[in-house]
């Protein structure tokens, strides 16, 4: 089965993510269908488009919009499948619904960086991690690996990757490269590591 300018993608795992193990037990964390948070955004390739070519293949892994697994609740109060729904495990999505894949390492697609923050360095500042400055893991080429950049406010999107929390960034919105000044260390929370 191929589409025409879809993709076809498979969950890796469930639909939601919302439960963790402690010890020999499992803790649900999240029983709402609408939090984002809990949507998994992890998916294997099933089939390319017909109508182009992409550097994704089948088999690839994928990390998607958080709205191509969920679920949500009409007017009515029934619970529905996403507009990418085409039957169980298998879910109709466009190329700019795709922001990372990876066939032996992650690559991020046209237009977008996955940033890693850094940890604060002042002693007066509350957050735990410096605002709206990263270092590049992850680019589609207009930026290098391990780079320092800054970006925009409300232009970072939250992403669990290999147990690291990244941030998902346009390109266009990453504004400034910054000179390594030796005291930026990564910032990785606990929680994103066993997530």
């Amino acid at each position: 089965m191929k589409a025409y300018k879809d993709f076809i993608v498979s969950p890796i795992g469930e639909r939601y993510n919302n439960s963790t193990k402690v010890g020999e037990k499992e803790l649900i964390l999240n029983t709402e269908v609408f939090n984002h948070q809990y949507v998994n955004r992890l998916a294997k390739v099933i089939a390319t488009p017909i109508l182009f070519q992409s550097p994704i293949s089948v088999g690839d892994e994928v990390i998607v919009h958080h709205n191509i697994f969920r679920r949500w609740h009409d007017v009515k109060g029934r619970e529905r499948n996403s507009r990418s729904y085409l039957e169980e495990d298998k879910y109709l999505i466009q190329e700019d619904q795709i922001f990372l894949y990876k066939n032996k390492n992650w690559k991020a697609t046209t237009g977008f960086s996955f940033v890693k923050p850094l940890k604060a360095i002042n002693s007066f500042n509350v957050d735990d991690e410096r605002p709206l400055v990263g270092i590049v893991k992850y680019s589609d080429g207009s930026f290098n690996k391990e780079e320092l950049v800054g970006f925009r406010p409300s232009s970072q999107y939250e992403f669990i990757i290999d147990g690291e929390r990244l941030y998902r960034v346009l390109n266009k919105f990453i504004t400034i490269k910054y000179e390594y000044q030796g005291n930026e260390e990564e910032y990785n929370p606990s929680w994103a590591q066993s997530s």
